[in-house]
C-alpha cells in the first residue's frame, strides 16, 4: 500500500501547492459505518485566496463534509444529510519532517460524529501517522496498520 517517493509533488499543482482533497474529490470510505464511497462538499477550517484562482485543498488529519454516495442496505447514516469525516489517506505524497515521502493507492476517509469520534467500530487498510499531531487517537488505536 505504501509506495516510496524520491522527489516532489507530481501531477497538477495549485500555485506551487499540491492537489490533495478538494471539493467534488471522490473518498473512499474506510470503516465499517456501512458507507463505501462519498463525495467532499466543502474543506473545514481552510480558505482559499483572495483575488487568485485557488481552493481550499484538504490533506491527511482534515475534517471534510461529504454527501454519501455508495452505501450498505444495513447503513446506520441518512444520506440525505451531510457528515463529517476525516482523510485517513491520499494519493498526493505527503512530505515528512525527515524528508520522505509517503503516498497511498486511493484517497480514503473515516466517518466522524460531531465530537470526533469514528462512527464505525473497525478501520481498514494502513493509516498515516500524521492523524497523531491531529490527536485523533481513537482512529490510530482501530487501524490495522499506522505507516
Amino acid at each position: 500500500m505504501q509506495v516510496p517517493i524520491l522527489s516532489g509533488c507530481f501531477g497538477p499543482k495549485i500555485r506551487g501547492m499540491c492537489r490533495v482533497i478538494q471539493q467534488e474529490t471522490m473518498l473512499d470510505i474506510a470503516d465499517n459505518s456501512g458507507v463505501k464511497s462519498a463525495l467532499c462538499i466543502r474543506v473545514l477550517g481552510k480558505s482559499g485566496s483572495r483575488g487568485k484562482f485557488t481552493r481550499p485543498v484538504a490533506s491527511v488529519g482534515d475534517v471534510v463534509c461529504v454527501a454519501i454516495k455508495k452505501s450498505m442496505p444495513s447503513c446506520q447514516l441518512d444520506d440525505k444529510k451531510v457528515h463529517k469525516c476525516v482523510i485517513i489517506r491520499t494519493k498526493s505524497p505527503i512530505r515528512r519532517a525527515d524528508g520522505s515521502y509517503v503516498r497511498f493507492d486511493s484517497n480514503a476517509a473515516v466517518m466522524i460524529d460531531g465530537d470526533g469520534n469514528p462512527i464505525g467500530t473497525r478501520i481498514f487498510g494502513a493509516v498515516a501517522r500524521e492523524l497523531r499531531e491531529k490527536n485523533y487517537m481513537k482512529i490510530i488505536s482501530l487501524a490495522s496498520e499506522v505507516v
